[in-house]
């Protein structure tokens, strides 16, 4: 009996096991072309395919490269999908495979078509081929050359592959129904000429297979039993079946089926938007911590963990939909909270000296990492001294109604150490505030309070003489609107600010690349291992502490 609670692959797969449809096997594959950096709608993909192997005794799932377009194709593409797909936390072990080493297989199957009279080399450019095809809701029209013999198509599709040709001027078309009401059936294209050097095959080719010719064949040359793709391919699933019925391969045969793909908003789901994005220099590269492909995340600091749990809530539907950006950051904040050390950075320092405090004298105050709700332990010494900075942000000399921070006159607490008084600001000439003058109340120690003061504001600070100097990277949102419509206008600029004055406690400074803090009030940051190599401590914000961005739209009336 069928598990109702399973989403509708994992019941298909379940039933096609009791009926033994392909034998106690499950084979599945993600088939990404390397023509870009992959992006979390993948990451969905990744997730289903090999999570349904993993979930079956004896489950496999292959990555395979579906390389049949020289001109978009090469190796660091191919590169960055392996580390991505290990970073996702999945070993493919030995089940690595190129669409590009079954060239030559594919060629005898499409000359098996031919000799069937189920294919014919087509003379039409392009554009005309496309009006040939006619509308949804008008027929095509034949091809002139749709009647020429086989053996005149079996030697121009040779004449083809000998590189006797130019690109374009002939085309090999597989021979259907032009008054089929998916047009995807009507004689659709099966090879093309591109004397372009292909990064595996070199030379060797000419002409090359297009992706529904390859991608059944392939599937199934491979053993594949369950072909998973997302809905934009549903319309392709007729010619998945026509194409292995028609060059008779043996059954069982794989089947398509297919899933909603992650559609997310305030960001980019298209590799040829992305590249776009690359190479207009919007951003420094795919791995850019802007942008939603693996490899950024991964530099941004979100973690595999938080990418999994994101794409498991989206679930595996049969219609499309749009997730709204917010649920992805819940879903990393969700993650970091638990894994997280609390530590104190100071973005935007102000420099506070405590007058009553001895010059000269630090006193090391037992600050724990994690709060009484994280499973975690550990603490370290927080250095206090008579020289501080605090967050430019926490001090104003015209407090609005129910600011709780820093004022002249007021009060507030350090973090884990004593309450302070303002009672002087300095300024500069143009009546900029430099630096303020303040006391302490040494009753008032955090876990030892004796005063009775009860204030309203706890705000974040750091030992100026202890504090290291830190560049941070503030990343917001790519987009400035639920969707794109033009690069130029919807693009944030202001998804990236540079902070280079940052002040960071000692115990970050010590932290081995690689290491995730929440710097407290401010949000979750990531040491970037990059950067590090380059002797630079950098400081990605990997995401804030809550959802700020809601807050914004409604300000503006969004």
């Amino acid at each position: 009996m069928t598990d109702k609670s399973k989403d509708f692959l994992r019941q298909i797969i379940d039933q096609d096991l009791e009926k033994g449809t392909y034998g106690n096997r499950v084979v599945t594959r993600f088939p990404p072309e390397p023509n870009g950096y992959l992006h979390i709608g993948h990451a969905k993909s990744v997730f289903i395919n090999f999570g349904i192997a993993a979930d079956y005794p004896g489950g496999v799932c292959h990555l395979r490269m579906d390389d049949s377009d020289p001109t978009k194709e090469n190796y660091e593409y191919v590169e960055a999908i392996k580390r991505d797909i290990k970073w996702l936390g999945f070993d493919r072990g030995d089940k690595l495979f190129f669409a590009s080493d079954y060239f030559e297989k594919l060629y005898e199957y499409a000359e098996f078509l031919v000799k069937k009279g189920k294919a014919y080399v087509c003379s039409l450019p392009e554009d005309e081929i496309r009006e040939h095809r006619g509308t949804v809701t008008q027929p095509g029209r034949p091809c002139p050359y749709r009647d020429r013999s086989v053996e005149e198509n079996l030697e121009l599709f040779s004449g083809m592959r000998a590189g006797e040709f130019k690109d374009g001027e002939y085309v090999l078309r597989a021979k259907i129904d032009l008054a089929n009401p998916n047009m995807k059936m009507r004689d659709p294209v099966l090879y093309r000429i591109r004397h372009t050097e292909h990064y595996r095959q070199g030379n060797k080719w000419c002409i090359y297979p297009m992706y529904d010719f390859t991608h059944c064949l392939s599937d199934y040359i491979e053993g594949i039993t369950h072909s998973i793709c997302t809905l934009e391919f549903e319309n392709n699933r007729e010619l998945y079946d026509w194409i292995l019925e028609e060059c008779e391969v043996r059954k069982p045969r794989p089947c398509q089926y297919e899933f909603a793909r992650l559609n997310l908003n305030y960001t980019v789901m298209s590799k040829r938007l992305l590249l776009e994005l690359v190479e207009k220099k919007y951003v420094n590269g795919w791995d850019d911590p802007r942008m939603p492909t693996i490899s950024g995340l991964r530099q941004r600091g979100v973690t595999p963990e938080a990418v999994k749990n994101f794409c498991e809530s989206v679930g595996i539907a049969k219609a499309n939909s749009v997730v709204d950006y917010a649920q992805f950051e819940h879903y990393i904040r969700d993650d970091l909270n638990t894994k997280a050390p609390r530590v104190l950075c100071v973005l935007r320092p102000l420099k506070v000296v405590i007058e009553n405090f001895p010059e000269g004298k630090t006193q090391m105050l037992d600050a724990p990492y994690y709060p009484h709700d994280v499973p975690l332990t550990g603490s370290r010494d927080l250095p206090f001294s008579r020289e501080i900075y605090i967050e430019r942000d926490d001090f104003t000399q015209n407090p609005p109604k129910g600011f709780f921070r820093l004022k002249p006159g007021g009060e507030v607490r350090l973090r884990h150490a004593y309450i302070i008084k303002c009672e002087k600001v300095i300024t500069d000439e143009n009546g900029g505030i430099i630096e303020l003058r303040c006391t302490y109340d040494p009753a008032t120690k955090s876990g030892q309070d004796t005063s009775g003061k009860k204030v309203k504001g706890t705000i974040h600070w750091v030992s100026a003489c202890h504090a290291g100097n830190i560049e941070v990277r503030l990343y917001d949102r790519l987009l400035k609107n639920e969707t794109l419509e033009n690069l130029e206008n919807d693009v944030n600029e202001n998804s990236l600010k540079i902070l280079t004055d940052c002040r960071a406690e000692p115990s970050v400074l010590k932290s081995p690349p690689g290491s995730r803090f929440q710097f407290e009030r401010t949000g979750y940051f990531y040491l970037c291992p990059q950067e590090y190599e380059r002797g630079k401590p950098v400081f990605n914000r990997i995401v804030t502490l809550r959802d700020s961005w809601s807050k914004i739209l409604k300000k503006q009336g969004g």
